[in-house]
């Protein structure tokens, strides 16, 4: 056997998709050197992700149910001496530069924004370290999915410098990073450039999220769904997917890129949040750390937020905004757990009623949804799904839907053509089978 595909199985991923995982990285290593210049020095996996429940939750505190997929970016890693970071697709042939002790140019769009964003980070909160670094991917994500391929690539190109700089050994690794929770946390933060405890935040890419992606690819493990909460990362607990479960997941055929296309909107919803946050640390005797922490401060707590809704200062959110984003919030935070609990008991009724309730509320609540991510999750369960429901920054992205292992290949062929019969405009749209996969990993030769 493959010594990559073994390396995935002994972490429990099914052989066939521990063989794809290989050939990705014999594409990768047959494509790389125009870009690495040499061979590698480090290799790694860095998977999508399921957003279970949890819909922009994560960035106020509060739950989210979550998932690895067995689909991700492989990277490729080799040092250079003269600081500058070069990263290469080995599939889309772009291949960009960045100086990480300067501030990033206002023309940094896509890949190289993101790869700035991280490389700049590293440079302010480890000073002195010595970045550079040629770095080659290949990727099987859909772009723009909802699967998180751009938290994906935070992740990966962040672990590939950690790496390359030995950041782990540093002092500020040392006292700030000790956990891999706090490692999740402190990747959000470098991805929305907000300040971490002890490690200042910088520019980050546009978008105001959480930490929620990050911590399903870097904490998630196989054939389990595990339960956060946020703001600061906290896990509670990992629950095995009944063995004769698998999950479907569908592209929409709408890109939802969170960093461009949907930016404000999706900045909108998580504005909406800081909020009510806003609203809530302005009258209380003591300030919360986030929107969750403030409504389980009191018994009453939801009540007396509710009673002290203004319209905004800057004139964006009315009281109607508020009281319909904080309604979405309490009801999506408290469905992860509950959520958690049906995955424990194999309760199938249970978990097609959350996800139902978790769709209809994205659309009337969130207003995050689109026509086709909406029928997208009502064609599921027309053809047999037990649960299903759309996941991602919204506005476009993909779809997840539970059905009886045995029957996901027939589901999915079904799935998708009823959706192309339907969306003609559209056609047909990429899917797979999965069970939960691993966590990003290293691959040691």
């Amino acid at each position: 056997m493959n010594s990559i595909a073994a390396h995935f199985e002994s972490l429990g991923m099914a052989p066939v998709d521990a063989v794809s995982r290989a050939a990705l990285f014999a594409e990768l290593e047959k494509r790389a050197l125009p870009i690495l210049d040499g061979a590698p020095h480090w290799r790694r996996f860095t998977p999508g992700r399921i957003e279970i429940f949890g819909k922009h939750t994560d960035y106020a505190g509060g739950h989210s149910l979550l998932a690895a997929v067995p689909r991700g970016i492989t990277l490729a890693a080799r040092k250079r001496s003269d600081g500058i970071v070069r990263v290469g697709d080995i599939f889309d042939g772009q291949v960009i530069e960045v100086d990480p002790s300067k501030p990033a140019p206002a023309h940094y769009r896509g890949l190289q924004r993101y790869v700035h964003v991280v490389a700049h980070r590293f440079f302010l909160n480890f000073p002195g370290s010595d970045l550079g670094a040629n770095i080659a991917i290949a990727s099987d994500l859909p772009r723009a999915s909802g699967m998180s391929s751009s938290s994906a690539l935070v992740v990966g190109v962040a672990m590939a410098l950690v790496e390359r700089a030995g950041l782990r050994d540093r002092d500020e690794w040392q006292r700030h990073l000790r956990r891999v929770h706090d490692l999740a946390w402190y990747l959000g933060c470098v991805e929305n450039g907000l300040n971490f405890p002890g490690l200042p935040g910088s520019a980050g890419v546009g978008t105001h999220g959480g930490s929620e992606d990050h911590t399903a690819i870097v904490a998630c493990q196989t054939d389990h769904v595990s339960l956060y909460r946020f703001v600061p990362v906290r896990p509670l607990g990992d629950t095995r997917m009944p063995a004769d479960w698998m999950f479907v997941i569908a592209s929409s055929g709408v890109q939802a890129d969170k960093a461009d296309s949907v930016k404000d909107r999706y900045n909108r919803a998580a504005d909406g949040a800081r909020a009510l946050h806003a609203i809530w640390n302005r009258h209380a005797a003591a300030p919360a750390r986030s929107l969750a922490d403030a409504l389980a401060s009191s018994t009453d707590a939801i009540h007396v937020l509710s009673a002290k809704l203004e319209p905004s200062p800057d004139g964006r959110f009315s009281v109607a905004d508020l009281k319909r984003r904080l309604q979405h919030f309490v009801r999506e935070t408290e469905r992860a757990p509950q959520a958690a609990v049906a995955f424990r008991a194999g309760d199938r009724a249970t978990l097609g009623v959350l996800s139902a309730d978790s769709q209809r509320d994205a659309d009337e609540l969130l207003g995050n949804q689109i026509p086709e991510t909406i029928l997208m999750a009502k064609l599921a369960r027309e053809h047999g799904a037990f649960a299903s429901s759309s996941f991602g920054a919204g506005f476009g992205g993909s779809v997840w839907a539970l059905v009886p292992a045995a029957e996901a290949a027939v589901f999915g062929e079904r799935w998708s053509a009823a959706y192309a019969s339907a969306m003609p405009h559209i056609g047909k749209v990429a899917w797979f089978a999965a069970r939960p996969g691993p966590a990003a990993t290293e691959i040691v030769s």
